[in-house]
This record gives C-alpha cells, sequence and structure tokens, in this order.
C-alpha cells in the first residue's frame, strides 16, 4: 500500500493563505479550528469519514463544507494550506495526494499555535488529569472576570456552549494534550501551544499506545515546561511527586498548589455540599479566601486552586475569580447528569485512566453519601484496553454498591494475552467484597440497569467515547417508553 512521503519544506504556513482544506475535520479539536478559522474570514473546507450528528451538524451551522470520505479528488480544487488531523495516516488516500500535488502542510497544533497564539498570552493546561476541566474553569472564570479571553479545549463547555472561542481580551487558553501530533510529527501536541504561563495538573503513565513507559512520559512533559519562558511561570500540582520533578527542569518560576504544607497555594477545609465543594485557600500560610465550586471531589478543588494561583499572578483580584468559579456552569461529559427518573440519577462522566475513575466515583459518593451508586465502566481508550493497567483498575472503585463493567472491543493489533480482561477485574473484585458484573454488550447492561435500579439510586457511567447512547436508552427504559 502507498504511503505518504510529504516534503519538511512545505510544512509551514505559506503567505497569502485564503483557502483552508482540514483533513479529519470532525474530530473535537479539528472542528473547532474549522470554526475558529472560518471565524477568522478563511475559504474552509473539510473531509472525514465519520460525517454525523453532532459534529456535522455544528460545522454546517458554521457554513463549512465537508466532504464525506477521504479521496485523491478532496484535494484537487487546490487549496492554499491542508491541516492534517490526528486520526490520518501516512497511508490514507488524501494524504498520498497531498505529497503528489506539493501543497503546503500543517497539523492541527501547528495551525493552532501560527494563527492563534502568535499575538496572544498563551495559557496552556497540561497534565495526564484535570486539563479539560481546569482549562474550562480557566477560561471561564477569566470571562467572568471580563478578559475576553480565547480558547480552545477538548470538551464543550456549557457556559460557552462549545469548545472553542476566538476572544479579544489577550489571553488565550489551551488544553495541552501530550498525545502524537500528526503522523509525520510523533512529537506531543503541546510543544506546539508557545505558553507564556502552564499549570500541570499531574502526571502519569497514560497512553500506552505511544508511550512505552513513564519515562517516555516524563520526557515529553520536561520538553513542555522547558518552553515556559523565564518571565513566565508553571503552576504545579506539588502533590504529584513526579510534577515535583519534572517542572525542576523549568526555566521559569514553579509555583506549587496543592495540600502539601511546602506548597505556596493550599487547600484548607475542604467541605462536600451536595454537588458542589466550598474550601479555603492560603497563599504562603496566611488565609487567601473562601471558594465554593460547584463541583464534588477534591480533585476538582485543586483543579480551582490552579486558576486562582494563576489569575492572581496575572494581576486578577480574589473577588471576581471567586464569583466566577461559583457561577460555573460545568462541561460537559464532566460529572454531568443526563437526566433524572422515578427518582433515579444517571450521571455522565468521561473518567477512564484508573486514577480518573477512582477520583470520579469517590467525589460522586461524596456528593450523594446516603444514596446508593451504580457504577458502569466501559474501557474504550486504547490504554484502557490493555493489561497494562488490569491491576490498577482492581483499586480504582473505593466505593459503589455496584460496578458494571461492559467487555471491551478487542485491539486487533495487540495479542489477546496483553489486553484488559473484564473478567479478571469482576473476579478480583468480588475477591475484595464487592458486588461487580461484566456484560459483553450494551443491551445486557441496560437489562441489568433496569432490573435492578430503586428510586434514590445513582447511576454513573464512565466512559471516553458514546458508550452506544446507553445514557439516553437508560433514561428511556426507566421512563418506560422503550422496550430495548
Amino acid at each position: 500500500m502507498k504511503a505518504a512521503v510529504l516534503d519538511p519544506a512545505l510544512n509551514e504556513v505559506p503567505a497569502n493563505v485564503r483557502r483552508i482544506h482540514l483533513m479529519g475535520v470532525c474530530g473535537t479539536g479539528m472542528a473547532a479550528l474549522a470554526g475558529m478559522l472560518k471565524e477568522r474570514g478563511f475559504s474552509v473546507t473539510g473531509s472525514d469519514q465519520n460525517v454525523y450528528p453532532p459534529m456535522s451538524d455544528f460545522l454546517k451551522a458554521a457554513g463549512i463544507e465537508v466532504r464525506e470520505g477521504y479521496r485523491a479528488a478532496n484535494l484537487e480544487f487546490g487549496p492554499d494550506l491542508v491541516i492534517v488531523g490526528n486520526v490520518i495516516r501516512a497511508v490514507n488516500p488524501e494524504a498520498v495526494r497531498l505529497a503528489e500535488l506539493k501543497i503546503n502542510y500543517v497539523s492541527m497544533p501547528q495551525a493552532l499555535g501560527h494563527f492563534f497564539l502568535n499575538d496572544q498570552i498563551s495559557l496552556v493546561v497540561a497534565g495526564t488529569h484535570g486539563k479539560t476541566t481546569t482549562s474550562s474553569l480557566l477560561a471561564s472564570v477569566l470571562h467572568a472576570a471580563g478578559a475576553s479571553p480565547g480558547f480552545m479545549i477538548g470538551g464543550i463547555v456549557e457556559g460557552f456552549g462549545r469548545n472553542f472561542n476566538l476572544g479579544r481580551g489577550g489571553y488565550f487558553v489551551v488544553e495541552g494534550d501530550e498525545y502524537d501530533t500528526a503522523f509525520f510529527d510523533k512529537g506531543s501536541k503541546f510543544l506546539h501551544y508557545r505558553p507564556d504561563y502552564a499549570i500541570v495538573t499531574s502526571i502519569e503513565f497514560d497512553h500506552a499506545d505511544i508511550f512505552r513507559d513513564l519515562e517516555m512520559i516524563k520526557d515529553a512533559f520536561a520538553r513542555f515546561v522547558r518552553l515556559v519562558p523565564a518571565k513566565g511561570a508553571i503552576f504545579a500540582c506539588l502533590d504529584d511527586p513526579v510534577v515535583r520533578e519534572v517542572c525542576r527542569q523549568a526555566a521559569c518560576q514553579v509555583v506549587g498548589y496543592g495540600t502539601a504544607p511546602d506548597c505556596a497555594w493550599r487547600v484548607d477545609t475542604y467541605t462536600s455540599r451536595g454537588l458542589a465543594s466550598e474550601f479555603e485557600v492560603y497563599r504562603r500560610g496566611s488565609l487567601y479566601g473562601r471558594f465554593r465550586l460547584p463541583m464534588p471531589g477534591m480533585h476538582n478543588v485543586l483543579n480551582a486552586i490552579a486558576v486562582i494561583a494563576l489569575l492572581d499572578h496575572l494581576g486578577f483580584q480574589p473577588e471576581p475569580v471567586r464569583a466566577g468559579l461559583a457561577s460555573f456552569q460545568g462541561i460537559k461529559r464532566r460529572q454531568q447528569i443526563r437526566g433524572e427518573i422515578n427518582s433515579i440519577t444517571v450521571v455522565d462522566d468521561f473518567a477512564h485512566h484508573p486514577t480518573a475513575v477512582r477520583e470520579t466515583i469517590a467525589a460522586l459518593k461524596s456528593a450523594w453519601p446516603e444514596r446508593r451508586l451504580l457504577v458502569v465502566f466501559e474501557p474504550r481508550t486504547n490504554s484502557s484496553r490493555r493489561s497494562v493497567f488490569q491491576q490498577e483498575y482492581a483499586g480504582a472503585f473505593p466505593c459503589g454498591e455496584i460496578i458494571v463493567v461492559r467487555q471491551h472491543v478487542p485491539l486487533d493489533d495487540v495479542p489477546l494475552d496483553q489486553q484488559f480482561s473484564a473478567s479478571r477485574l469482576v473476579d478480583d473484585l468480588r475477591a475484595g467484597g464487592r458486588e461487580a458484573y461484566c456484560f459483553d454488550r450494551t443491551e445486557e447492561i441496560l437489562d441489568f440497569l433496569v432490573r435492578h435500579a430503586v428510586p434514590g439510586d445513582v447511576i454513573a457511567i464512565l466512559s471516553n467515547g458514546g458508550f452506544d447512547n446507553i445514557h439516553e436508552r437508560l433514561l428511556a427504559r426507566l421512563a418506560g417508553n422503550s422496550p430495548r
């Protein structure tokens, strides 16, 4: 099969760009980038093989023509620049034609840096966990404080109804992903985001499909922190020993936050109030203020403190920051209540890494301590479908009265003995005294939940994908509106 061999000399944005084509345009980040470019006045087209709502509706409403399927003919109109999404492989027929036509090309992170970060103060949020929540908090609080930030985030920010904004205030918030950039650039995305200031929430092993081990991930984050200029600053969660280690390589000031005594910004007296958190923040030993966040869980409180510390550094007063946090409307798929039927609450969350699963479940239990919690987990990522986290998942369900695990879709290129086993996880949980079940199909999970759920239950569904529309199907079944 023929593979594209792109000319490195063409890996740049040419002068006088007018027409831009995005390959893989229906991805979350690529669609956001397409919308931003369209708003900037460029003529924008795209192609993808997965053209369906909601992204297809968003692109159509934005006036962006999307060509379904990857074909050489998609480039024959002669765009000035092609932006190649991370989903594209070198054997893609459109990529092969791109090489033949010798059109200038860049990756999505390169395009974001070139078109939107050059003349902005770039605020980049990085870390294995909490990137989307912290980025959304930062953008939302800046907006509430009147700063009109630009942003590009991996989740839909409820207060804006989308995951991007051009902004007018000079700040641009970026969710800095450590995943690789493109088939022609295996470096991490966040290396292209030109950080003036950064938040580092956590560093753990993840993305087992592209990183060999934790050391390789640490190397990527070390490269990132070294990008922050001496006049900038990094706000680092020093509760994480790996963050401490990596941030020692920074050339700029490192401001610690967390619960450790040596943190410049420290949380104290955290209290869970249903789906909200109330907490006190100390700056260098002195009370800075009392805050309220409409999200449960200490991990979300730490995300909020990172935002508080950064905005204080940038000169924002405590009161608008306090008001912005208190009015935060959340992010889709992060502890999002999808509905309540017959006093049964269905919650959707993106958690998939063992640490994220553990913290999310603990937060939900703290929000509803008197209610029975049923947890449904779908291993869907490349890492979660490998055996690399098999043991860690056994400790990732600290609470929850019933745990349901969906058997994963096998990875074609990984030996079966190196893949995750839902049945083994359930055996381990049962050996620890937990009530746990595994099922091969989503329909079986729905049948189980409808049989066992009772008024007062909270059903938390954890997956980084659509999970066969399980949330809406479950709500319909609980309401008696659907037989399946």
